[in-house]
């Protein structure tokens, strides 16, 4: 009887993370934004002391729901954003999402905010627009973004050494470009 094979999801997007920590290092060593990983609420149920100064947590639950993954401020406006890594070549399966995770990107886009995702896919980075999921999301009855709409409506983020993945200059592009009359697009 053949072995069924075992999928462990446990370091899935830390690759991501990984870059995207050492880009936000950066931005903030720089003065160029100030963007910080959000800690994912955690309630704590059972701890043992191994000394005065060590405490270990034994046992613990996530306390509530989580939002999106990173949060800040540049040039003045809030910005938020999920980092996602998918291994599929086709598209980028809409359940990655939460839904308490969507109606918090809706309510971002309410109140004036940046909000995105950074999807690496086929061995790419995307930014790809909060307004642009809400509207696929509600103009599709798929189940995923088709790698075809990811590259047409999304961003390339080009990858470098310093910084690792300069998202910025893409946010900078999308969501600060004037346009000929003296306006802001987007």
């Amino acid at each position: 009887m053949p072995n069924k094979s075992y999928v462990n999801y446990k370091n899935r997007g830390m690759f991501l993370e990984h870059i995207l920590n050492d880009t936000n290092q950066y931005y903030l060593r720089e003065d160029k934004a100030i963007i910080y990983k959000k800690p994912t609420p955690i309630k704590v149920l059972n701890v043992s002391y191994r000394s005065r100064k060590t405490t270990i947590i034994n046992k613990a639950v996530f306390s509530e729901t989580s939002t999106l993954d990173y949060n800040g401020i540049y040039k003045g406006k809030y910005i938020e954003f999920d980092a996602k890594e998918c291994k599929s070549k086709t598209s980028f399966p809409l359940s990655n999402i939460k839904e308490h995770q969507m109606i918090h990107i809706k309510n971002i886009l309410n109140h004036g905010g940046i909000v995105f995702l950074i999807i690496f896919i086929c061995n790419n980075f995307y930014l790809f627009d909060g307004k642009d999921l809400i509207d696929f999301v509600n103009n599709n009855d798929r189940k995923s973004i088709p790698i075809e709409t990811i590259i047409k409506q999304g961003h390339i983020i080009n990858e470098g050494y310093i910084p690792r993945l300069d998202y910025i200059s893409v946010v900078e592009n999308v969501y600060f470009k004037e346009n000929n009359y003296g306006e802001f697009e987007k």
